[in-house]
């Protein structure tokens, strides 16, 4: 997985790492700690409240939100599309402090005293929506516990979620319910964008520094195991193989079409003289095995890769 069309995605996460490292190495955490007594009711440090979503203590909790917003964030942002994706993080984080501020005047004679640092509530309300957009892949069974493919990364969460309580506990609360908010359309959060200004600023200065969003290169061809086995010769690899598209290929240019044309490259001559052969009945004798192919297994094909032409689909169902 690539970080294609989620460019928020990774500069979330090139910051979390960068800003976590810089505090740690500076010895300026003690900044960044939360706690309402004494920095909220005695010395009414209220700026806190917003700074200590900046950067992580411990390597530890640093670690489990990577994974779960390399795991998480980058399909939800490809649902949401990175500007509501980054509208949703910048909303998500002023109604958590919010809901943090208050929880802390309510609970603070409980126990609940320090706020943990990072912005975990924001991972927790991003693993929210993805709990209730993303369906499972496959399901499967540990001593008998149903789990999907879906419940590793909630076992990094729940890690996330224990690592110091109660802190982390109520950071997980307030992000799921922060999540559950923004989702259930109230107060019309979800239809915030931030300004014009904030995202060509972006575009200009902070999209360059997160590097490049290219999904990894992939070969366009695959040979049948037979010829990487033996090696055989390249005249019969050539006239034997049967290529499979992997990767995205480009749509051709009108020269690059006639040029295609005029040479005769490509699957389409082969397919034809196939097509000829049948009609003559020449392929019978050549080809014991070469069938016509129904239309419903060349649409069916088609519709699951419909990358390959089909022209490529009908020469390998022939040469099925």
């Amino acid at each position: 997985m690539s970080f294609e069309h989620a460019s928020v995605t990774k500069g979330l996460i090139v910051y979390c790492a960068l800003s976590s490292i810089v505090v740690g190495i500076f010895d300026l955490k003690h900044y960044f700690h939360l706690q309402f007594v004494p920095h909220i009711s005695r010395h009414h440090q209220y700026w806190r409240l917003m700074t200590h979503h900046l950067a992580f203590s411990n390597s530890s909790d640093l670690f489990l939100a990577e994974l779960i917003l390399y795991n998480v964030g980058v399909k939800i942002e490809r649902q949401f599309g990175s500007l509501k994706f980054a509208s949703f993080a910048f909303v998500s984080l002023l109604v958590t402090t919010l809901l943090e501020f208050i929880s802390l005047i309510l609970f603070h004679r409980v126990g609940l005293n320090h706020i943990s640092m990072g912005p975990s509530a924001l991972v927790f309300s991003i693993l929210y929506q993805y709990s209730r957009i993303v369906p499972s892949g496959y399901a499967y069974k540990i001593f008998g516990v149903p789990l999907s493919n879906k419940s590793t990364n909630y076992l990094l969460a729940l890690q996330l979620a224990i690592g110091r309580l109660p802190g982390s506990a109520m950071v997980a609360i307030l992000g799921i319910l922060t999540g559950q908010i923004y989702r259930s359309d109230l107060a019309g959060l979800n239809t915030y964008r931030l300004p014009p200004l904030v995202v060509r600023f972006s575009t200009r200065f902070l999209s360059p520094l997160i590097g490049s969003l290219r999904p990894p290169r992939r070969s366009n061809r695959a040979l049948p195991d037979e010829f990487r086995s033996t090696g055989q010769g390249t005249e019969t690899a050539q006239h034997n193989e049967e290529v499979v598209t992997t990767a995205r290929s480009p749509r051709p240019s009108g020269a690059t079409s006639r040029t295609r044309e005029a040479t005769n490259q490509g699957p389409a001559p082969s397919v034809m003289r196939e097509w000829v052969d049948e009609l003559t009945g020449r392929a019978d004798r050549a080809n014991a095995g070469l069938r016509i192919p129904a239309e419903s297994e060349i649409t069916h094909l088609t519709s699951m890769f419909p990358t390959i032409e089909r022209e490529v689909v009908v020469g390998a169902l022939q040469r099925r």
